[in-house]
């Protein structure tokens, strides 16, 4: 399948090449060329804009950073919707504004398009490993056509709606995973003043009613100094602006959630902490 791949960042670069190793032919564009180089020399071809990608794609993947940016690639001057051509699908993996999912599938089916939101969870390991959940919303019967497809670089996918609904399954998760991540970075900051041994504690707590997915993987990288990014600290404080905006909405008062993006805030406004991964929220304590 002619596929084209927009965002090859830390998760995109990964989600490509396996698209590419499933014997896909890959048209690729990111705004600093040099981070896809690896992709081009497992076959991909570059392209100067995402219109051009377009251009020569029957599906076009999306993973950018923030609504702004999913804007300027399907809206823009260059934007894919300039040569996009007519029964193409569209497909914004990004973690976006439902609203503008909503806006995006509006302007694809009046002109012969088909758009899907499909973010996922799982960072940059289960971009790697291709074991990522994939939350989707739009046409159910695009959806089912790209299953196949989804299967390629994700272990889990569920279709939940009609466009935007991917987005607020995000959100959901989102919400989720600002709790762990609070609750990870104190308790371990408890361990270290209590003078117990982390490694101990995170075998114990692993075997048992705390465990979760982000102290499994991001503890070990706490101990080890890595505060490398497998999901960027200032994208997760978007994503939980857009999920308290959308809470707003709905007139929900998640105060949890907001306690969480005030300490996000700290560490991306105030620190300046934001090209960090998540796990680097324990660089804001005093220890």
């Amino acid at each position: 399948m002619k596929i084209g791949f927009i965002g090859t960042g830390v998760m995109g670069s990964a989600i490509a090449s396996h698209l590419i190793s499933a014997g896909n032919q890959l048209a690729v564009y990111n705004r600093t060329k040099s981070k896809t180089d690896s992709l081009v020399k497992q076959g991909a071809i570059w392209y100067d804009s995402p219109a051009e990608v377009a251009a020569v794609s029957e599906l076009v993947f999306t993973m950018v950073g923030f609504p702004s940016d999913v804007e300027a690639v399907y809206f823009g001057e260059k934007g894919i919707f300039k040569q996009l051509k007519p029964d193409s699908i569209v497909v914004d993996m990004t973690t976006s504004k439902p609203s503008l999912a909503v806006k995006i599938s509006k302007y694809a089916a009046e002109h012969h398009f088909h758009a899907l939101d499909a973010p996922v969870s799982g960072g940059d390991i289960g971009a790697k490993n291709a074991s990522l959940t994939i939350m989707v919303g739009g046409e159910e019967k695009i959806y089912q056509q790209l299953v196949p497809i989804f299967k390629i670089i994700g272990k889990t996918t569920t279709y939940f709606g009609s466009a935007g609904a991917g987005q607020h399954a995000k959100m959901a998760n989102q919400i989720m995973i600002a709790g762990t991540m609070t609750g990870l970075t104190e308790m371990l900051l408890y361990t270290q003043k209590a003078g117990l041994d982390e490694q101990k504690v995170l075998a114990a707590l692993s075997g048992g009613g705390a465990d979760n997915w982000s102290m499994e993987n991001y503890v070990p990288r706490i101990l080890r100094n890595d505060y490398t990014p497998g999901f960027f600290a200032r994208h997760f404080l978007k994503d939980l602006r857009i999920a308290l905006a959308e809470a707003d909405k709905m007139g929900l008062d998640l105060r949890a959630t907001e306690n969480a993006k005030r300490l996000y805030e700290i560490m991306v406004d105030v620190k300046g902490l934001g090209n960090q991964g998540t796990q680097g929220l324990i660089n804001i304590y005093d220890k």
